[in-house]
């Protein structure tokens, strides 16, 4: 990556950190700013060569993992490694900086960002945090005293000089549609009746183990339940446990008056947001604002031992608005999930209140909110004329 740039973007190694990073910079496109006047700089691991590649952003790619909170001895041996690769790219961030003389670096959270974000307080360049989660990561409460501003999701978060913008999302669910006739046409799209109520199960890419053994035991006392479905997405690495020949991407059982689909993943969010009449989930931070944005009501089941716990205040966020049901993870059980996904089933006056509370906890333009806030910091800088340090 060669030549002076507007604005740097640091971080990735999560879709939760690059999903957001990379709705940023569409946003300052949007305002005008030119492609490849905005650079990313990003993670070796993960998926951020996948996701930056063909879109027209200059970037460059840096070594490091995050840091294991264990003191096991494979821990210990894996985070000097950690540090190790974090230290090169701390050592090749001040170089792409240095090249790049950018108006401001943008650090989204996360190991991926913390070069970025060195090299900005290093090189006395305005620097502007991106905090999606409800509780400030490490990366981020590290770098928040050099911060000029931070564009944050929600209400209460504890960095300085915070700005409330929301939490980009795809716009696919931004753009979600709630109408009965929607939500019908969804249900046949997913291949279940539309007759039935929905639930939608999930707990991320890989999964949720606890949340799995809920559901499967839910759907053993609702086998006699005909008029609901459920649509389960397993996660990969609990899919063999179902598809135990190691064929199958969908199995529905078919015994029973129950309707139940179980599949290993889902690209299609904006239809199962859609034809989701409840959701059961974790609380990451681009989840909340994926249900807040298509005003689904839900029932979160916060993991635990999450850094901060930040899905239980995640998770929060739409408890107390009243769009979600809390259900911490070790009462998770098929009993407790059941009572708390019957209730809401059993009172569609109480899904739709929900559904309109979540939904008013949702920003639409939070992409182009958070572009404001950087530009802001980038034309303070230009005004000044000469390398800005941020507050202390």
């Amino acid at each position: 990556m060669t030549g002076r740039r507007y604005a740097l973007i640091a971080g990735g190694g999560t879709a939760g950190h690059l999903q957001p990073a990379l709705a940023v910079a569409e946003a300052l496109v949007d305002a005008g700013h030119d492609r490849s006047t905005i650079g990313f700089i990003g993670s070796s691991r993960g998926q951020d060569a996948t996701a930056l590649e063909g879109r027209g952003f200059p970037y460059e790619l840096l070594p490091g993992r995050g840091v294991v909170r264990s003191l096991s001895l494979g821990s210990i041996v894996q985070n000097i490694g950690a540090l190790w690769g974090l230290a090169v790219a701390a050592v090749r961030a001040q170089a792409i900086v240095r090249r790049a003389r950018p108006e401001v670096i943008v650090a989204v959270g996360g190991y991926a960002s913390m070069a970025g974000a060195l090299a900005a307080v290093v090189q006395r360049i305005p620097l502007v945090l991106v905090n999606i989660d409800a509780v400030p990561g490490a990366a981020n409460r590290l770098f928040g005293r050099w911060a000029s501003a931070s564009a944050v999701g929600w209400e209460g978060t504890a960095l300085a000089n915070a700005t409330v913008t929301g939490t980009p999302v795809r716009p696919a669910i931004a753009s979600v549609d709630r109408s009965e006739a929607a939500m019908q046409s969804a249900k046949r799209a997913l291949g279940l009746p539309e007759d039935r109520s929905l639930v939608v199960v999930f707990g991320g890419s890989l999964g949720a183990r606890r949340i799995n053994g809920a559901v499967d035991g839910l759907a053993d006392q609702w086998v006699d339940r005909d008029d609901v479905a459920i649509y389960h997405i397993v996660g990969r690495r609990d899919w063999g446990a179902y598809a135990t020949d190691g064929s199958a991407d969908r199995i529905a059982r078919v015994e029973g008056a129950l309707t139940l689909v179980r599949v290993p993943y889902e690209e299609r969010m904006d239809v199962v947001y859609t034809a989701a009449d409840v959701v059961v989930c974790r609380a990451g931070a681009m989840t909340i604002a994926e249900l807040a944005a298509a005003g689904v009501p839900s029932v979160l089941v916060p993991l635990p031992g999450a850094p901060g716990d930040h899905q239980t205040a995640n998770a929060r966020v739409l408890e107390r608005a009243g769009g979600a049901v809390m259900l911490p993870d070790p009462t998770c059980t098929a009993d407790a999930l059941g009572d708390a996904v019957g209730r809401l089933l059993a009172d569609p006056a109480l899904r739709q209140f929900m559904g309109a509370a979540a939904a008013a906890q949702g920003r639409p333009d939070a992409a182009a909110a958070g572009a404001r806030v950087v530009e802001s910091v980038a034309s303070g800088r230009s005004r000044r004329g000469t390398p800005g340090a941020g507050h202390a």
